[in-house]
């Protein structure tokens, strides 16, 4: 079903060319709107179908003049089977626990995603966020939205360690990854690729038909990762369509930005 919503509340803006942080040479722009107090979960909705991603109360996508490189990516939940290598990482990760908890920022998340920046992404747009950055990135926005913490079996009857942590944005039609981070010491884990498949099956059991992962870039590194979860749909001019190639070798990836 088409979602409508009064654009007359939105004014779109257009940010200043700057160096594309995928693609070595090139220029990116962004159009962006602020979401509004009062319906912004329908209007990130309906933002959403249309290509744009969110960043606290702010809705973006790209507006390059001579780029179309990146595509808005989603899983179609009831079509994904699997594959035998991925089944391997969710059998390697079944002891974790999960939880899913309250958009509030804590600590324990915060030093987990310095510990993530700094071997991750050393000197990244990120790599200098502070609490406060984090806070506003968890709790400033109108949407629904929540966390899922991953953990270490306890041993001592308490929480056990905090390994990976992801946050969400609950669509009228899927779920939504916004930014995941884990513990960089296990990325031989394959967290990155474990989070996503677990979140596959979590829209198959409440019903929601996609998982949208952001951007993937194409003739970038740091997204190819996307393109190895088939069947995958791409938004193109003419709409959500499917990427129909061979399925490549795959390999696990330490990058989410999504």
């Amino acid at each position: 079903m088409t979602q409508h919503f009064a654009t007359r509340q939105l004014r779109f803006f257009l940010t200043a060319p700057q160096p594309c942080p995928y693609l070595p040479g090139r220029e990116e722009r962004k159009v962006f709107a602020h979401l509004p107090l009062s319906d912004g979960a329908q209007v990130n909705d309906a933002l959403t179908q249309v290509g744009f991603r969110r960043s606290q109360n702010i809705a973006y996508r790209p507006a390059c003049e001579a780029c179309d490189a990146c595509l808005s990516a989603r899983i179609p939940v009831a079509e994904h089977a699997p594959s035998r290598s991925e089944r391997r990482v969710l059998e390697k990760n079944a002891r974790y626990s999960k939880s899913l908890v309250e958009a509030e920022a804590t600590m324990e998340q915060f030093d987990l995603l310095r510990r993530y920046l700094a071997s991750r992404h050393p000197g990244g747009g990120m790599s200098d966020m502070t609490w406060p950055d984090y806070v506003a990135m968890v709790e400033d926005t109108t949407v629904r939205t929540h966390l899922i913490e991953y953990r270490e079996p306890s041993t001592d009857g308490g929480p056990g360690d905090l390994i990976a942590c992801v946050l969400v944005d609950q669509l009228g039609d899927g779920l939504s990854l916004v930014y995941s981070f884990y513990e960089p010491n296990l990325a031989g884990q394959s967290l990155g690729t474990f989070v996503i498949l677990d979140h596959v099956a979590q829209a198959r059991s409440i019903g929601l038909p996609y998982v949208y992962l952001g951007y993937w870039v194409q003739g970038s590194d740091k997204m190819a990762y996307k393109a190895r979860f088939r069947p995958l749909e791409v938004l193109r001019p003419g709409g959500w369509t499917r990427i129909d190639e061979p399925e490549p070798q795959f390999r696990s990836f330490d990058n989410t930005i999504l």
